[in-house]
């Protein structure tokens, strides 16, 4: 049967809608997926709230800007037949609408329950409903070849599975050689090196070869087959090869000396001073070095009475806002509003997330039996953590941003030309908004995801969380090459409870918070299916101006 073509700029109300919950939906992945990168970063207190979201900023919007894919699947891993509509593109249109309405809401909905899920997983869960309520089942792709639902089903358990499995390792490592060592620091700072360009080479790899506009690709012919490698291979290792020397040479030549000097020494150097750290006269001593390290990083849940003895700020246990003294009420309705804006935000961005469980049971458990190292080596992973999860977060703006824009592109493609096909042009501006989305949803709420994938699912420090981005980073790097399915979202989840089991103690996970993300993920492919699918129905089968009783 062969295709239909509309008029162009047909349905105009349909794309100024899909616009708008794509903004929603852009919102939302800032707010969950986006948040979930820096999670352990933040939740260990290697940055604060504020630096990741001006991290993502730059990672995010640049990545998206710089390396994000010109072109996209409209249906994401063709989950459904879209053949069946190739007569009726006005009904895909608002198959497309209807499929973000669903999967922003059901996202932010998620994130306002602290529920880290895939958002992958809700637009595809989203589609398969638009599929089943057009054209019913068979329009859906249930098996494994061409990553239909088997595979996303199969995500569920092999994810955190192998994130676990490869985060539990490197952290053993790191645990025996080092954190347990009576002279950890000395040999934190020269291992520093080696985990520093181990860690660039696999992340500069993912991102070289994953990004939107990469000419590598390296697939498997089938699960766990031989590799096929096409493109530039020399130009793309070439760069991987330039960054990871790059990387070598500034920890040998700066890092390590500075680490000793401030460390071992005790100077009072300054951030800045690494990069001159050879011009650098020696400093005076910093006799505040232990208890600044003490605030940090142990304990992240302190009683109110135990801050004030270590100089901290009171924080409130329901929000993690500082208590800031009460200001008359002004009358000036802009004044006002601006207070609420500047409230909103000194909430959401200044946030100590690492402090804010305390009417969590599980979580104050976790905390109590959680085994902690010296402050000093702990501190050497910080940097190494603030890598890895601004690595993650320019790969995800330079190839999940365009994939997330594939209803929105296809909305687009209908309007503007009339016609649809299964790949869309995604056009420069098109990134540069859902960039904007994603980073105003992690700037304003990505704090709910964080405290509850922190340290409300079991202790952070930054050498547990340094483990655990490795390791989720891996998990999708390895599952990649063995065409395995895998979720970002379940890997970290994974890492994260793998890290805090390498102890020991089961009392060290909050296990509500696990059972809680892992319904969350069941919920998410028929939830946002059903949503979806109930809403094409209403929309396309309901009572119309168009078509009068008895005439449909």
């Amino acid at each position: 049967m062969s295709s239909v073509t509309l008029p162009v700029h047909s349905y105009t109300w349909v794309f100024v809608m899909t616009m708008l919950f794509a903004f929603l939906d852009g919102y939302s992945i800032g707010a969950n997926d986006v948040a979930n990168s820096f999670a352990t970063s933040v939740g260990s207190r290697s940055i604060t709230l504020a630096q990741a979201v001006l991290i993502a900023i730059f990672t995010e919007f640049g990545g998206a800007i710089a390396l994000g894919a010109t072109t996209t699947k409209t249906v994401k891993d063709s989950i459904i037949k879209t053949a069946s509509f190739d007569t009726r593109p006005d009904l895909l249109m608002s198959g497309f609408l209807c499929a973000l309405v669903s999967s922003s809401s059901w996202v932010m909905f998620a994130t306002y329950m602290g529920w880290p899920v895939s958002t992958t997983h809700s637009i595809i869960g989203a589609l398969i409903g638009i599929g089943i309520s057009g054209y019913g089942f068979d329009s859906v792709n249930w098996g494994w070849d061409g990553k239909g639902v088997a595979q996303i089903v199969t995500s569920w358990f092999v994810s955190p599975v192998l994130a676990g499995i490869i985060a539990a390792v490197i952290y053993l490592l790191t645990l025996h050689l080092i954190m347990k060592s009576k002279s950890s620091l000395k040999r934190g700072i020269w291992a520093i090196p080696i985990y520093f360009t181990i860690t660039t080479f696999i992340v500069s790899f993912y991102v070289v070869s994953k990004n939107g506009q990469t000419t590598l690709d390296i697939k498997p012919n089938s699960t766990g087959g031989s590799l096929q490698v096409t493109g530039n291979v020399g130009l793309a290792f070439g760069i991987i090869g330039a960054i990871t020397g790059a990387m070598l040479i500034f920890c040998a030549g700066f890092l390590v000396p500075y680490f000793i000097r401030r460390l071992q020494n005790e100077e009072s150097l300054k951030w800045y001073h690494l990069f001159i750290i050879h011009c650098t006269p020696t400093q005076p001593q910093d006799p505040k070095i232990d208890l600044w390290l003490k605030r940090a990083f142990t304990p992240h849940l302190l009683q109110d009475d135990e801050k004030r003895e270590l100089g901290m700020e009171v924080e409130d246990a329901e929000d993690g806002a500082k208590d800031e003294p009460e200001k008359p009420k002004s009358r000036n309705l802009a004044v006002r509003a601006f207070n609420k804006v500047k409230l909103l935000l000194y909430r959401s961005i200044f946030m100590d997330v690492a402090t804010v469980q305390k009417d969590s049971h599980g979580a104050v458990q976790a905390q109590e039996v959680a085994v902690v190292y010296d402050n000093k080596t702990e501190y050497l992973y910080s940097l190494l953590q603030v890598v890895t999860a601004s690595f993650a977060s320019f790969s995800h703006g330079s190839n999940d941003v365009a994939n997330a824009l594939g209803p929105l592109a296809g909305v687009y493609q209908i309007w503007s030309s009339g016609v649809f096909t299964t790949t869309a042009e995604v056009p420069r501006w098109m990134l540069a908004y859902s960039g904007i989305a994603i980073d105003f949803g992690l700037a304003l709420y990505g704090y709910n995801i964080m405290r509850n994938l922190g340290n409300n699912l079991t202790y952070q420090s930054p050498s547990r969380g340094f483990c655990m981005e490795l390791g989720a980073a891996l998990a999708v790097v390895t599952a990649s090459f063995l065409a395995l399915p895998v979720s970002t979202t379940q890997c970290i989840v994974g890492s994260t409870v793998a890290v805090g089991l390498c102890h020991g103690n089961w009392r060290a996970i909050n296990w509500g918070m696990v059972a809680v993300a892992g319904f969350s993920w069941l919920l998410t492919l028929p939830l946002a299916a059903t949503v979806a699918g109930l809403l094409f129905a209403v929309l396309t089968r309901g009572p119309s101006f168009t078509l009068p009783p008895g005439m449909g």
